[in-house]
């Protein structure tokens, strides 16, 4: 990495981004793992669940994720490296072996400007240019020239998964056009979360590879338990009575069941943390589990127990409303 002044890449339409090695802070030879390493070091670093309100952190993240989607592929790595920021633009017009012929070119550019009969030495120029030959070494008069090697496209789909895989990461299965998928999710997914499956999307012509499945994760919503982050919450009914004389309460959580212990003379909206019963983060950590309790008092009681009740009140009196002000 640089320890001068940023590196940009001008574009052709005047303004400037900034260098994607330099961004994940690697050389322009690094091999892959080193990108690799160097992007989930700063993925950490910058995920907004780390950094909450921070917008520069946000950014950041961003931009880290740009610059590792760039350099980790195959195709746009060589792309980047030759024409800069500018490459999409390049694979995008012209003639795009990803996509299979010629696209904004006019004839002009394609044969030359003369009279409108092919040049074919310009377009083996302009071919040779475009896809990093040159003109040494290439197919001898009478040889066949070989086809690009051309990816399938890339297919993006949408899956759902329960809240116990995206805290626990585990398999889950899915059909894509009446083929099943089975993908391993690793833990600390949330709703947003990409998960790329090299070479399981659309087929490459001339038996070149397929592109990727890029999966897109929707976490469903549990009936009871509420993800924060690393955190889950949970809000727990409780009984007057477990709530003033204290109990011990099973409660279900994803890994397993785990008896709670409830302080006596607790009231409602006391929270309780169980710590380790948390989301799941991809360095091995783990969040906690916190239990806001609720106190549920019956639709009906007898005579009796309003009778006890107001004993009760009389006998330990409290304030409860000291310092209410508006």
């Amino acid at each position: 990495m640089s320890n001068g002044g940023s590196i940009t890449s001008e574009k052709t339409d005047g303004s400037v981004s900034q260098d994607l090695y330099q961004i994940l802070g690697v050389s322009r030879d690094a091999s892959k793992d080193e990108i690799k390493k160097a992007h989930r070091k700063l993925a950490l670093k910058y995920h907004p669940d780390k950094n909450p309100n921070d917008q520069v952190a946000r950014d950041n993240f961003k931009r880290v994720q740009e610059a590792y989607d760039v350099l980790s592929d195959e195709e746009k790595r060589p792309a980047y490296d030759r024409y800069g920021a500018d490459f999409e633009k390049i694979r995008g017009g012209g003639f795009n072996p990803a996509a299979g012929g010629f696209d904004g070119l006019d004839i002009e550019q394609i044969f030359g400007r003369g009279g409108g009969q092919p040049q074919f030495d310009g377009f083996s120029d302009f071919f040779e240019q475009l896809v990093g030959g040159g003109r040494q070494g290439g197919p001898q008069p009478g040889q066949r020239r070989p086809q690009p090697n051309r990816r399938g496209e890339n297919v993006r789909y949408e899956i759902e998964i329960p809240l116990q895989i995206a805290v626990t990461g585990g398999e889950t299965e899915f059909y894509l056009e009446q083929e099943k998928i089975a993908v391993n999710i690793p833990p600390g997914v949330d709703n947003g979360s990409k998960i790329r499956l090299r070479e399981r999307g659309q087929p490459g012509p001339f038996g070149a590879a397929r592109g990727d499945l890029i999966l897109e994760i929707k976490v469903s919503d549990h009936p009871h338990y509420r993800r924060n982050k690393r955190n889950l919450e949970l809000t727990l009914a409780v009984s007057l009575g477990e709530a003033f004389l204290g109990s011990k309460i099973d409660i279900p959580t994803p890994y397993g069941s785990v008896a709670l212990a409830i302080p006596p003379g607790s009231s409602s909206g006391k929270r309780l943390r169980l710590k380790g019963l948390g989301v799941k983060q991809r360095d091995g950590s783990t969040g906690d589990l916190l239990v806001t309790l609720q106190i549920e008092l019956p639709n009906q009681v007898s005579d009796t127990s309003r009778e006890l009740v107001k004993q009760f009140e009389e006998q330990n009196p409290i304030s409860v409303r000291d310092g209410l002000s508006f």
